[in-house]
């Protein structure tokens, strides 16, 4: 049997250990590691789990509870944020000053009175650079610039929050000019920890539909530079790079561009921006269908007038040769008629393309669009409207609007 004297208590082991750390860390520390979770409690109180990982599987290799005191919580948050943009949040990399704690009942953990911003800055542009020459060495960074942008982009996938102010924004945008667009939501959180999946999945939808639409557009809106981190991780970026249809960029940051910026086919700053594209290049088509009709006519004139000149000199050359000559300008006049045949085929052919776009076009421009804008038709006896001076007071009046006809009464011009 074990002499008592040879044993020691489970406190006055606690008791050793807590004096022999704190004794061998008497001073504060820097400390690296990521943070795993984090909450601020009822008293201000900020408790977090801080962990380092190993290995390609990012299993935790060390793990251990710390605190920063609510004396020191709003200094140090509100320091990190001004300095970096980011909120602290787990799956941030921190180089914290910590003073190492033993309790008895509690066990090890650290006190934080200081967080480096410097320190996640640099590791968070690590992160985004790793993603950059990753997509480059998988040869996908250009692909999405690649795919061919339809002329008329008229049908588009919004990948999107429903409740974003950002999407918002871009349906008003649209909604004031006089094309027609069919826009499509397919919901997804734009920030926090579930965004980076939820976009991926909401893609992974529009691709399952691709031929129904011309092109999709990711739109965020406002929020902090935090929110931009899963448009750099390398998943969805990755999807992005290899979209089969050309993917257009809103995320609403004028000074940061993400690396989903990169490797879309087109980027721009605001959702209202690419509204402001998508409206502009509709007007484009418009104007350049314009100038293919004149083009179309102005060449037909061109060959009709060319080719009667033409028949016209033969019709007075035939007067005044002998039979063989008549024989072979005969076969060179059905030569240049056939000629003449196939060079108006080839011409109209060329811009039946054009025609094609124009019919979409003017679907776009249809009255029943207009009156779906909030325009309405007012006729007097079966003709309409255009001055007061067709009006009489006490006269009937038909008004037509986008889903129906009603009458109203004139009282006075």
């Amino acid at each position: 049997m074990m002499d008592d004297s040879q044993h020691i208590t489970l406190r006055e082991l606690q008791r050793r250990v807590k004096s022999v750390l704190e004794g061998q860390f008497a001073l504060p520390v820097w400390v690296s590691a990521e943070i795993s979770d984090l909450k601020v409690n009822y008293s201000g109180h900020c408790y977090l789990e801080l962990v380092e990982k190993g290995g390609d599987n990012g299993v935790p290799t060390a793990q251990a509870r710390a605190v920063i005191w609510r004396s020191h919580y709003p200094r140090i948050a509100g320091y990190f944020e001004a300095e970096t943009g980011q909120r602290l949040a787990p799956g941030l990399k921190i180089l914290a000053k910590v003073l190492v704690s033993y309790h008895e009942l509690y066990g090890f953990s650290l006190q934080i009175t200081d967080i480096d911003p410097s320190f996640t800055l640099g590791d968070l542009e690590r992160q985004r650079q790793l993603t950059i020459a990753q997509l480059q060495q998988d040869g996908v960074w250009e692909m999405n610039r690649e795919v061919a942008m339809p002329i008329v982009v008229q049908r588009v996938a919004i990948v999107s929050s429903a409740q974003a102010a950002g999407y918002q924004d871009f349906r008003k945008e649209l909604e004031k000019s006089s094309y027609r667009f069919d826009v499509e939501l397919f919901d997804a959180f734009m920030q926090g920890e579930a965004a980076e999946e939820s976009i991926i999945g909401a893609l992974c939808r529009v691709a399952d539909r691709m031929e129904e639409f011309d092109a999709v557009v990711i739109i965020r809106g406002g929020g902090s530079r935090s929110d931009l981190n899963c448009f750099n991780a390398y998943r969805l970026c990755s999807h992005v790079a290899q979209f089969p249809l050309p993917v257009l960029t809103g995320i609403g940051h004028d000074k940061d561009t993400s690396v989903a910026d990169m490797v879309a086919h087109k980027a721009l700053k605001t959702p209202t921006a690419v509204a402001g594209w998508l409206v502009e290049r509709m007007s484009n088509v418009e104007g350049w269908l314009n100038g293919a009709a004149l083009q179309l006519h102005d060449g037909v004139l061109r060959l009709t007038r060319a080719q009667q000149l033409r028949l016209e000199e033969f019709t007075g050359d035939l007067r005044h040769l002998p039979a063989g000559l008549l024989r072979r300008r005969a076969l060179e006049l059905e030569n240049r008629s056939e000629a003449f045949r196939q060079a108006v085929g080839e011409f109209l052919r060329q811009q039946r393309q054009r025609l094609d776009t124009s019919e979409k076009l003017a679907e776009s421009r249809s009255p029943r669009h207009i009156l779906r804008m909030g325009f309405a038709v007012v006729r007097s006896h079966g003709e309409a409207i255009r001055s007061v001076g067709q009006v009489t007071a006490g006269e009937r009046l038909e008004v037509e609007i986008a889903d129906g006809r009603f009458t109203v009464e004139a009282t006075n011009k």
